[in-house]
């Protein structure tokens, strides 16, 4: 009962994340955290500091209760932000509970002025040191900001190199594309080659690829599509992606043979595909929608996961798939049983007359599972399975 409610529920968000006309964000990529732009944009002010003067250490012996909280003081060697509030401030003392080295660079923020509540300091490389302050130089969107932080993926400092994906994640797919005559093709295939880069980067590196690649990329993807190592196919979503954009039409049945067809595909790895497909469907002309159903259809041969794509073929207007689904509710076991509430769904968004005859014959079967689908669903619409969790 669990996982038939919830799962709906999480699809059906799922699903209509990508119904966007214009996708908001790289549409493989999730940002792991704020960038150091969003964090600076909501402090009142930042500086740059030496450390100088190290925390009291505490006396063997000393009761707990009587310590005193760590404070470090820095001096004060660049205002990258508020400097109206620090006009008579050249240190700051506040806590730190590190080890550091006298004269080491951090980045330090602070909110509330006049009395500043300053934060952790944070410990920054030369390089940081510098990339900071060239944030505020940045225009707020735009290919000229995304070219800045193309410049720092995968960057020797892995602070820098994190900042420069979240940005990337960030950013609307329409400027990724724009960035096309600045991307670095060869640089992509190296980093999309590494085992060592995570899976998110690598989703995000797939989908550059998928912008700026080649027919001459197709053999390495399509040879990372049919690996059998995991690690090979790491971001599998965007990989399939990616392959599909350079591929076009001609690439379908190679993803409908691994991986929808295949009853002894991972459910991983065909829920990948159908987020491939979906975002095929939504944002790109390069396949016809009408190819693209086609191949979500064969996932009702699967009656297990045929949940994944009912919303699609919903969304999509898919009605001649009505017998299909219709014969899906009345064969469903344990096995398959949350499929009901789909197909039910599935049959409220179908304008033709018969939907509505077909419903009320399938409450006769399951009067629960068309309660369910009122109850969670009561403006209509088509629900399916959530997405696997990455391993």
């Amino acid at each position: 009962m669990f996982r038939l409610a919830l799962s709906s529920l999480l699809s059906f968000t799922l699903v209509g994340v990508l119904t966007v006309s214009n996708l908001e964000a790289c549409p493989f990529c999730a940002a792991v955290s704020q960038t150091f732009t969003e964090e600076i944009d909501s402090m009142d002010a930042v500086v740059i500091g030496e450390l100088v003067k190290l925390p009291k250490k505490s006396e063997a012996g000393e009761d707990q209760a009587s310590r005193e909280t760590p404070k470090a003081t820095f001096q004060i060697v660049q205002i990258v932000k508020g400097g109206e509030h620090l006009l008579e401030t050249s240190t700051i003392e506040t806590i730190y509970f590190g080890d550091g080295q006298l004269g080491k660079s951090f980045l330090i923020m602070g909110v509330d002025p006049p009395k500043i509540m300053w934060s952790t300091p944070l410990q920054l490389t030369d390089r940081a040191r510098k990339y900071i302050p060239e944030l505020l130089a940045l225009p707020k969107e735009g290919v000229v900001r995304l070219e800045f932080f193309q410049k720092h993926l995968e960057d020797d400092d892995e602070m820098l190199a994190r900042d420069a994906y979240d940005e990337f994640a960030k950013a609307p797919y329409a400027t990724v594309i724009a960035l096309k005559p600045k991307m670095d093709h060869a640089k992509l295939l190296e980093w999309i080659q590494d085992g060592d880069i995570p899976a998110s980067r690598r989703r995000l590196y797939l989908t550059m690829l998928g912008v700026c690649g080649t027919e001459e990329d197709l053999p390495l993807l399509e040879a990372m599509l049919r690996s059998e190592d995991r690690k090979a196919k790491a971001g599998l979503d965007a990989m399939i992606g990616c392959y599909l954009t350079l591929m076009g039409p001609a690439g379908m049945p190679l993803v409908e043979e691994l991986f929808l067809k295949n009853d002894k595909a991972e459910y991983a790895d065909t829920y990948a595909a159908i987020m491939a497909l979906r975002f095929h469907g939504s944002e790109t002309d390069v396949i016809p929608k009408k190819r693209i159903l086609e191949g979500l259809r064969y996932m009702l041969d699967r009656p297990q996961l045929a949940d994944l794509v009912i919303p699609d073929l919903a969304r999509w207007e898919d009605w001649e798939s009505m017998p299909k689904l219709v014969q899906l509710f009345k064969e469903a076991d344990d096995k398959s049983s949350w499929v009901r509430v789909p197909v039910i769904n599935y049959l409220r968004a179908c304008p033709d007359p018969a939907a509505a005859e077909q419903i009320k014959e399938l409450e006769k079967i399951d009067p629960a599972a068309v309660k369910r689908a009122n109850t969670f669903f009561p403006f209509g619409g088509s629900a399916g399975a959530a997405a696997p969790a990455e391993s």
